[in-house]
């Protein structure tokens, strides 16, 4: 049996070999100049929202590192399975803020405030793509988010409540508190990067891959 075994894990190996020969890693930092914004002033259910909310348009520590920044490689499709999707109303904010979602995947909301909320999500257009109210903590309600695109969430009862959805099949990453993103297993060849902030801009950046090494890139957005 041993005997039999060792060629399949002999093979086994060389294709694991030959894939990390033909794959690579992208690697990076957003950054940016642009000051973060001042909290907003909550009007409403002050007694669980507070007196002020961040307001987290931009989020970015004290060396201009931003997070939330949403990494795309053109016309690359995805083959990793993605998390499951859900936006929790948590303390009169939208969590996370930012998130990644396959097209015509579904979306769970809910929330652990004990008020109203509503989760409001609109395409690009401004066309509603669904619009329900959680008038109690703990209540789940699952919805479509549609095709491709930039999804935007915002909530009827608290005005300055915002979140975003990016609906793709590419291969994607969101840049994280200290700004840096990755991603891994990108078959050697060269691609176009792109990247999508909320409010800041930054231009696509041409990015070569070689097998079983790793391409560092730098945004800086304004």
């Amino acid at each position: 049996m041993r005997t039999l075994l060792l060629p399949l894990l002999l093979a086994l190996v060389t294709v694991s070999m030959s894939a990390a020969q033909n794959t690579g890693t992208i690697t990076g930092v957003v950054t940016t100049k642009a000051a973060v914004l001042p909290p907003a002033r909550a009007t409403i259910d002050q007694n669980v929202c507070g007196n002020e909310v961040a307001d987290e348009t931009i989020v970015r520590d004290a060396a201009g590192q931003v997070a939330n920044a949403v990494l795309t490689l053109a016309g690359v499709k995805s083959s990793a399975n993605p998390p499951a999707a859900g936006v929790l109303n948590e303390k009169c904010r939208f969590s996370p803020h930012v998130q990644i979602v396959r097209p015509n995947a579904t979306i769970t909301t809910s929330s652990s405030d004990p008020m109203l909320h509503t989760t409001n999500a609109a395409n690009a257009a401004g066309r509603t793509l669904f619009n329900v109210a959680l008038p109690l903590p703990g209540i789940k309600i699952t919805k479509p988010v549609g095709p491709m695109g930039i999804v935007r969430l915002n909530c009827n009862t608290h005005p300055w409540m915002r979140g975003w959805i990016v609906v793709t099949d590419e291969m994607a990453a969101i840049s994280g508190a200290d700004g840096k993103f990755t991603l891994a297993n990108v078959s050697a060849g060269t691609y176009e990067l792109r990247i999508w902030h909320e409010q800041l801009k930054g231009a696509p950046q041409k990015v070569t891959v070689a097998g079983g090494q790793t391409a560092n890139v730098t945004f800086a957005l304004q």
